[in-house]
């Protein structure tokens, strides 16, 4: 028995491939690209009949079967592993519709390989499009609880030690700064992946008179790919699109880390409802983050969909090819797929982190967080060098910890022992001069220039506002012409027809 595909081949297909290959491949991925190869055989075709390619008789003929195999849907397809993938599946369905010469004039000046490589970039076009929203989303959610949460005091910490004060609210809002370096990056990703390579054929173009222009039209691309072996060859948008998913999964992932940590009994900074917890089989006393653990776990996930998309691609040469144009994209739909369904937990995750207040404070004013304000205090106040500064505070530090004294309980006549021992002269403040250096609410207050005042972080979060409405403006302006080019090629197709 010969191919079912093509009479170069001799043999029917080898049953193992059909098992391990083509028949997992139909059952996975046919329903989801099909209503896509609707569309691109749609775009072909009026470009066939635009520029008399075909027949105006066969482009009628086509233009029907097309749409009742789309009013069909693809279950009415039969689907046979030994006619390889999705493409030879639906082309069987066409040519029983109308007839085999009639449908195997549709695949005219054209490859799989292109058509492939276009159902590729309008899948990610959308699926980015839609990340973008998720993202805006979740930064919506983080800057309102930054602007409730701007006076809201914490111990800010770097290796993981009490460092300075900081608000809650700062902190949302510089995860929510990073959020918005994620949407850009996808954006500039949707540029790039929104170029038309159809009409490269299999590398090499072809020698029939095409306007690629129209199909670029048709399927609401901006513009082509210009170098048709390029155009098949790279996935690169692709993987510049996972990039960006990737250093989002890792801003969830840090974050995650955080509250995780927050919330322990140990810190006891946040907390969350018991909606948003799991329990323990046999401990009753436990609630447990499921959501932080499952965040920072697919953090990995994607950081490794990401390497094996690339790795896939490391030894394969510069033209298309099953590993580079496949396996490197089935990574790709599952990392879009993860990061959507992230985002929405890590939505959740915002919207129901509390911060424990009185804990937050009462942290604050126990861990010496507020020591870097007592040295500026004493450079700006007494003269000294920061150096100096810096000695004598760490003294009044380490003669406070000795005594087991937290920082409130810090007295002028300790910080004039530490500076006796380290200048050789005492600073002299009266304790209320002491008391202003050593106020958290104080510290934060006075720290513009992007840092955690409350005034500084409320102009952060208009601006962050005005940048999210920017660009999902943009994106509802994209999506909105994308669905215009769709109800225009739907009433071409339609009137070609009815002809």
């Amino acid at each position: 028995m010969e191919s079912k595909v093509s009479r170069r081949l001799k043999e029917s297909l080898a049953s193992e491939i059909c098992e391990h290959i083509y028949g997992p491949r139909l059952e996975r991925d046919f329903s989801k690209v099909f209503a896509y190869l609707n569309e691109v055989n749609q775009a072909h075709l009026l470009m066939l009949h635009k520029t008399s390619i075909v027949s105006p008789d066969v482009a009628k003929k086509l233009a029907a079967g097309l749409l009742q195999m789309e009013a069909e849907g693809p279950s009415a397809v039969d689907l046979d592993a030994a006619k390889e993938d999705p493409y030879f599946n639906y082309e069987a369905k066409l040519m029983s519709l109308t007839g085999r010469d009639i449908g195997g004039r549709l695949h005219t000046a054209r490859s799989r390989n292109d058509l492939s490589v276009t159902i590729d970039r309008i899948r990610a076009r959308g699926a980015v499009l839609n990340m973008i929203q998720a993202l805006g989303r979740v930064r919506s959610v983080a800057l309102n609880r930054a602007a409730d949460c701007a006076s809201v005091v914490m111990p800010g910490y770097t290796h993981l030690q009490p460092a300075q004060p900081i608000t809650f609210g700062f902190y949302l809002s510089g995860v929510a700064e990073a959020l918005g370096r994620d949407m850009d990056r996808l954006q500039c990703a949707l540029i790039r992946i929104d170029a038309s390579p159809l009409g490269a054929g299999a590398l090499a173009g072809t020698r029939f008179p095409i306007d690629r222009n129209v199909t670029a039209a048709g399927l609401g691309f901006t513009t082509l790919m210009p170098n048709t072996l390029d155009a098949v060859a790279s996935r690169d948008f692709a993987w510049e699109a996972m990039s960006a998913m990737a250093i989002v999964a890792l801003t969830w992932g840090r974050v995650a880390q955080d509250f995780h940590i927050w919330s322990t009994p140990e810190f006891g900074l946040v907390s969350f409802p018991d909606r948003v917890a799991s329990v323990s089989s046999i401990m009753p006393q436990k609630k447990n983050p499921v959501v932080l653990e499952y965040l920072r776990g697919k953090s990995s996930h994607i950081i490794g969909l990401l390497n094996t998309a690339l790795i896939a691609v490391k030894g394969t040469n510069f033209t298309h090819s099953g590993d580079s144009s496949r396996e490197s994209m089935r990574n790709f739909w599952e990392s879009a797929e993860e990061t959507v369904r992230c985002l929405s937990l890590f939505e959740l995750i915002m919207s129901t982190v509390e911060p424990r207040v009185q804990n937050m404070l009462d942290h604050v004013r126990f861990d010496f967080s507020v020591a870097t304000d007592l040295a500026d205090g004493l450079v700006s106040e007494s003269g000294m060098s920061f150096r100096d500064a810096h000695h004598v505070v760490g003294g009044l530090v380490r003669l406070a910890m000795d005594a087991g004294k937290s920082s409130n309980e810090l007295t002028s006549e300790m910080l004039d022992r530490a500076a006796v021992d380290v200048i050789g002269a005492a600073v002299g403040w009266p304790e209320e001069k002491l008391r202003r250096f050593l106020d958290p609410v104080m510290s934060v207050n006075a720290r513009g220039s992007g840092g955690p005042a409350p005034s500084e972080v409320a102009i952060a979060v208009e601006k962050q506002r005005d940048h999210i409405k920017s660009i999902l403006d943009s994106v509802e302006s994209t999506k909105q012409r994308l669905d215009s080019a769709r109800k225009q090629l739907k009433s071409d197709v339609f009137a070609l027809a009815s002809r």
